[in-house]
């Protein structure tokens, strides 16, 4: 996984005082992806980092909606629905954007060995 910039058009959403003292999103998501890609050369698996970065994520968006919510046992369902929802949409848009720009792999013409992929097909 590799670091990405943040989109041009951010910057045009957000007002000009938020710009320069606020931290976007996509900048924040490059820290985490920085030391993913980290953890990911000392692990030297890119499956076991990515579940972890999901159960991170998971754990941290319970927490996120144990704070916002009021009733989060009642809420409990709209918040799995809302989650699940936006990353479906982040998950796509990236996916997108990797099937546009592959990675480049080490051995650009070599097959890649890692068969994990597999997985994904139904």
């Amino acid at each position: 996984m590799t670091e990405q910039s943040t989109p041009q058009n951010v910057a045009s959403e957000t007002p000009s005082s938020e710009t320069q003292s606020a931290t976007t999103i996509y900048q924040l998501a490059d820290q985490f992806i920085a030391l993913a890609n980290q953890i990911g050369q000392t692990e030297n698996d890119i499956g076991k980092v990515g579940t972890a970065l999901r159960y991170a994520a998971s754990r941290y968006n319970a927490f996120e909606a144990a704070i916002k919510s009021s009733d989060l046992a009642a809420e409990k369902d709209n918040a799995l629905a809302w989650f699940a929802n936006e990353y479906k949409l982040m998950l796509n848009e990236n996916l997108d954007d990797h099937i546009k720009h592959p990675p480049i792999s080490k051995a650009e013409n070599e097959p890649a060995k890692d068969d994990s992929v597999q997985v994904f097909k139904n």
